[in-house]
């Protein structure tokens, strides 16, 4: 094993190099390795520094801790930054955690994420752009994937918006408005994981990586999926949790609007087949207690996904201000983070309150083009 660097860049998070590997490794262990802003700098720095290096042929990604990868943004840190007033802090988060998930999506070398336990929220921020980058997404047995934010009265940020418009027929869009959690099967069959290894495997892979020999980042991604083949586990896409309601998903969840979804799937619970009534009902339970304008923009932001990954950040950045400012995520956290009385006081009380016009405003940027945060950002 050669080990060129060996640095710990911030109390929560070390990164080095091992045989011309890149490593980073989220040590927040106690939060679930919930991204500070911290560590959104500390990520970045190592892959800005690793970038150019021609002694680093590509980089992995991954959780020393079984509970989490990553479990999402640091949702304590917003409410109090919120509660003080700091909306310069607020704003730099955001800022700094796009421009790391831009740079991870366009990033020149083959970036592989190791996705055990939770991956949510901003944990598929900086894992999902490794698919663009030669590189894998690498679920395990342990994996249970989500973009849960209708659920505190946020929206799939992070670009997660342009990725679920990416996924099979009306997938995305159930995903993204419900905040459902997905196991292995699932994220394969969604083409939201490429691959995926027992997590018992996971130490020997990482061991292995330090001292094999490569010559090339694709021959670091190749040693990966065989030694993923010869661990194969019984997480086929087929036995998929998602495939099994994929008909019901995408004929409910295509309509335009989640005023149509809820009336569809209300219409469903009286179609006399009980196993498509109970889905119906169980759905409709889960969207009357996330907050009906977060479906509503959440919908949206699939839809929009269609152009570059650098016009959804900036659209996400947009969002994440009005959110903030007169949307429901301050009250969503305090209710399901903070107080924990999970009875949140949503600024419409119902799915049919939400209007077009209500929606339209919150895409609405404050900032000129000319001067938005994320600006420079291409592709």
């Amino acid at each position: 094993m050669s080990t060129i660097e060996s640095t710990a860049v911030s109390d929560e998070i070390v990164a080095y190099v091992a045989n011309h590997v890149g490593f980073i490794e989220l040590e927040r262990p106690r939060a679930l390795n919930a991204l500070s802003t911290g560590m959104i700098r500390a990520m970045h720095a190592a892959l800005e520094r690793w970038r150019d290096d021609p002694d680093v042929l590509a980089v992995v990604v991954r959780s020393p801790h079984p509970r989490a990868f990553c479990a999402g943004g640091d949702l304590r840190f917003l409410y109090e930054a919120a509660q003080r007033g700091e909306r310069n802090a607020i704003d730099t988060f955001f800022i700094e955690e796009y421009a790391l998930d831009h740079a991870i999506f366009t990033y020149a070398k083959p970036y592989i994420a190791l996705m055990n336990g939770i991956v949510m929220g901003g944990g598929m921020g900086i894992s999902q752009g490794a698919h663009r980058t030669g590189g894998l997404r690498v679920a395990t047995g342990s994996t249970r994937m989500a973009m849960p934010e209708t659920r505190i009265g946020l929206f799939p940020d992070v670009g997660a918006g342009w990725f679920l418009a990416r996924t099979p027929g009306a997938l995305g869009r159930y995903l993204a408005v419900t905040g459902e959690t997905i196991g292995t099967a699932d994220a394969l069959y969604a083409g939201l994981a490429d691959i995926c290894i027992d997590d018992a495997a996971l130490p020997a892979l990482i061991d292995r990586l330090k001292n094999e020999s490569f010559e090339l980042g694709a021959d670091v991604v190749a040693y990966i999926a065989r030694e993923a083949g010869e661990h194969k586990l019984a997480h086929a896409p087929e036995k998929s949790r998602l495939a099994a309601v994929r008909t019901m998903i995408d004929r409910h969840f295509a309509k335009p609007d989640v005023g149509q979804i809820l009336a569809s799937l209300e219409s469903e619970q009286g179609s006399g087949d009980p196993e498509r009534a109970e889905w119906a009902e169980q759905t409709i339970a889960v969207l009357r207690e996330r907050s009906p304008l977060s479906m509503a923009i959440s919908l949206e932001v699939v839809t929009r996904a269609e152009g570059a990954m650098a016009d959804c950040l900036r659209r996400d950045l947009d969002l994440t201000r009005s959110c903030v400012g007169h949307g429901d995520v301050i009250e969503g956290i305090r209710a399901r983070i903070i107080d924990k009385d999970n009875r949140p006081h949503w600024r419409f009380a119902r799915i049919e309150d939400v209007t077009q016009e209500d929606v339209a405003k919150m895409f609405e940027s404050p900032w000129l083009a000319s001067e938005h945060p994320l600006r420079e950002l291409q592709g």
